[in-house]
């Protein structure tokens, strides 16, 4: 068996394998899927409206950008920065209506996919290495299950906070305040646009910038000898808010600023750093904040 790395989050014991498993059909997470585009589909078909739609901009907007990349992924997941309690709630509970997880699942999820491509061999599922559809099967409605997982161990920040396991436990009923929010002022055509369509394109966005992130595109660094390479895609900053600098999160998986060369636009950093003027945003990081990565080479 190969020598098998452990990260902040998961360690291995004598029987981890990082191999050994296979990819599993969740029908709840596939209902979730089919289920809200079928009705985002519905809406946009039966309610042609510009109110509509500049609802699910906007709504789309604050969640991927305020929501998941700044509160879950920089915030929450690597700690990237820090702000008052009360901000991080509120930037979370935003990225748990984007609705691919609760925050523990999130870092779950997030954190056993980079410890797969921190290991000399990574299965195809958390390594996008499948063929385009089948891919987009695997990553939207299934897991890859390990026989033997390594061992989760989540920081007791995110383990004992009530708040985060109320969210975790109810993370799919979180879009139930903002569906009848939006009925109340929209009626259907506002909730099937503002909640069901937006989910939908959520989703399948995401799968698609890791899809093509981690196969090829431009790079500024490499991580000698790992399986698994990020990429960047440039031409897409304004939809993804900086996700797209892929490549560089593998470079500096600690920074908060993913746009890190010139001419890469980062609307997520630039928001973080207008909290940071307001003050309600301190210690973020930037790639030199801490020391290279092992085996990081400039290409």
């Amino acid at each position: 068996m190969a020598h098998l790395v452990s990260t902040d989050r998961f360690h291995v014991t004598a029987e981890t394998s990082a191999l050994q498993g296979r990819v599993r059909c969740l029908p709840v997470k596939t209902l979730w899927l089919f289920g809200h585009g079928l009705a985002g589909i519905t809406g946009v078909l039966l309610y042609p409206q510009l109110d509509a739609l500049l609802i699910f901009l906007g709504l789309t907007a604050v969640t991927i950008c305020a929501g998941h990349s700044v509160g879950m992924h920089r915030l929450l997941i690597h700690r990237s920065f820090e702000t008052p309690r009360v901000v991080e709630y509120t930037f979370v509970w935003l990225g748990t209506l984007v609705s691919m997880a609760g925050p523990i699942g999130m870092i779950r999820t997030h954190d056993l996919r980079d410890w797969h491509q921190r290991q000399t061999e990574c299965p195809p599922h958390p390594a996008h290495q499948a063929a385009f559809w089948r891919d987009a099967w695997w990553q939207l409605c299934c897991e890859f299950r390990l026989d033997h997982p390594p061992e989760f161990v989540l920081e007791d920040r995110v383990k004992q906070d009530h708040t985060y396991r109320f969210i975790e436990n109810t993370w799919m009923w979180q879009q139930l305040p903002v569906a009848l929010l939006l009925y109340a002022f929209g009626g259907w055509a506002w909730v099937l646009w503002g909640c069901s369509l937006r989910i939908f394109v959520s989703l399948v966005g995401h799968w698609l910038v890791g899809h093509f992130s981690h196969r090829r595109g431009h790079q500024g660094w490499r991580i000698s000898g790992l399986p698994v390479q990020g990429y960047n895609i440039p031409g897409i900053s304004l939809l993804t808010f900086g996700e797209n600098w892929h490549g560089n999160h593998h470079a500096f998986p600690h920074s908060a600023k993913l746009g890190v060369e010139r001419g890469q636009l980062d609307p997520g950093y630039y928001f973080i750093w207008i909290l940071q003027k307001l003050g309600l945003v301190w210690n973020v990081k930037t790639p030199d904040s801490e020391p290279p990565r092992k085996g990081l080479q400039r290409v």
